[in-house]
């Protein structure tokens, strides 16, 4: 009989050459005849979790200056500890809790976040004890420190969970230098371990409870609609397309609900991170920042050009054509491959189109890919050199945004403008990865039907929809 992914067990320091020459420092490779987990995929989840404090202690040890000295520029970018949470706490009143924030009105917050993400950082913001700004700040950080430690390990956990017969892909999560440096600069880990949870639940064949998580996540941020896009275009190739309707159902509906809990007391703020999104002008990050860069006369010393500033009514077309494009991409990738590609292979492929076309692409949107590049089962090596790009364009970020207060110690624009095309370069490295893996994948498998772990309700279902072109 041959073996199946299913029954297969994937060893990373026996076929991940990066991962072998880590696990020197644990003994080396698991031996020839040693049973990889004997014990269970649980033992070495709860070890992977355990292994998350070390990226986000060092998360944390970043902002060290910030949390001793406040969050004031140009320092925070100087020291590169700047964070979303305390400046959202001290501009938006979020010291006013979350019955000042439903009930809406003048002193309400107003935190211009998605609707689940908007009513946790004020419940939180209610939780700061009165004290000076900077001591009210650091607390607030500290609530959400502590917070996103435990949506990190609920990610990692979710990861192991939804590819049980190879857990250590979850050390993708857990050790990531990606999370290093961005886990604390937002909440986007929220709806990142919604997501996660989502995908979990759809490979255990569990599409209600899939549904709920989807559509909280959505309500966290938008990414996690490209995942629910990817489920239904890998299922329309497996014929079970109907099986992705009690999914999207609970989703649409779970979304409804948050989004009227928030709009019965506050209309305006339920809704309100959508609109300032239409009328936003483009941010860093995204290529189309390039006519906006602050000091255009050190790009064109260093031979850059530079366009003039888009619109924002041009770049809410842009983006929304960026959706559109890896929403036809991802169906391509899923419908015209021999083998049918795994729903992680096409969302990853997804997702990092929409962050590089969109409005902006800041430095903690980047968290998104992570959780897909474990599920993917990428090699180390992939994800380093991904993970090398970010970093660079991490510290470009913050000395770029140094220089508009202190102009000879900040970053030249055109600098900034060569990392920025670094990290795009290094995320189109990450989906050509993905995407020879997916038309290609794990040829030593006797039955590709069963390499996606992710299958859930389309296990076992063979292809009803091929594209052939030519």
């Amino acid at each position: 009989m041959g073996v199946t992914a299913a029954d297969r067990v994937v060893v990373p320091s026996r076929e991940d050459p990066v991962a072998r020459s880590a696990s020197v420092v644990a003994g080396g490779p698991l031996g020839r005849y040693a049973v990889p987990l004997a014990r269970g995929w649980r033992r070495l989840a709860a070890g992977l979790v355990a292994a998350s404090c070390l990226p986000m202690a060092a998360s944390v040890a970043l902002r060290g200056y910030c949390i001793d000295a406040g969050w004031s520029s140009p320092d925070q970018f100087f020291h590169m500890c700047y964070s979303d949470l305390p400046a959202t706490f001290g501009d938006q009143n979020l010291g006013a809790g979350l019955g000042a924030f439903l009930a809406g009105g003048v002193g309400a917050p107003t935190p211009v976040q998605p609707p689940l993400t908007a009513l946790l950082l004020a419940f939180t913001g209610g939780l700061v004890p009165d004290g000076s700004a900077q001591a009210r700040a650091r607390f607030y950080f500290g609530i959400w420190a502590v917070l996103i430690a435990l949506l990190l390990a609920v990610t990692v956990w979710f990861t192991a969970a939804a590819v049980r017969r190879m857990p250590m892909r979850a050390a993708h999560v857990a050790l990531s230098p990606v999370v290093a440096l961005t886990a604390v600069v937002s909440p986007d880990l929220l709806g990142v371990a919604l997501a996660s949870g989502a995908l979990w639940a759809w490979s255990r064949s569990r599409p209600v409870i899939s549904g709920v998580l989807f559509g909280l996540a959505i309500s966290a941020r938008s990414y996690p609609v490209l995942l629910l896009v990817a489920i239904a275009l890998v299922a329309v190739r497996a014929g079970r397309g109907r099986t992705v309707l009690p999914v999207a159902g609970a989703a649409i509906v779970t979304f409804a609900a948050v989004v009227a809990l928030v709009a019965l007391g506050n209309p305006g703020g339920a809704m309100r991170a959508y609109s300032t999104w239409v009328g936003a002008e483009a941010g860093f990050g995204s290529p189309w920042v390039l006519g906006q860069l602050a000091r255009p006369d050190s790009a064109q010393s260093m031979g850059f050009s530079l366009p003039e500033p888009l619109s924002p009514s041009a770049l809410t077309l842009l983006a929304a054509a960026g959706w559109l494009v890896a929403i036809l991409v991802g169906a391509w990738l899923a419908w015209s491959g021999e083998r049918r590609p795994g729903v992680a292979e096409v969302s990853l492929v997804m997702v990092a189109i929409v962050l590089v076309t969109g409005k902006s692409f800041p430095v903690q949107a980047s968290i998104w890919l992570v959780p897909l590049v474990a599920l993917v089962g990428i090699q180390w090596r992939d994800h380093l050199i991904w993970s090398g790009a970010e970093a660079l364009h991490f510290g470009a970020v913050w000395l770029y945004l140094a220089g508009s207060s202190v102009a000879d110690r900040g970053l030249p624009s055109g600098w900034y403008l060569l990392l920025l095309l670094v990290r795009l370069l290094a995320i189109g490295w990450l989906v050509v990865q993905v995407w020879w893996q997916a038309r290609d994948r794990m040829p030593h498998v006797v039955s590709p039907r069963e390499t996606d772990p992710l299958a859930g309700p389309l296990r076992d279902a063979p292809d009803a929809l091929i594209v052939r072109v030519g």
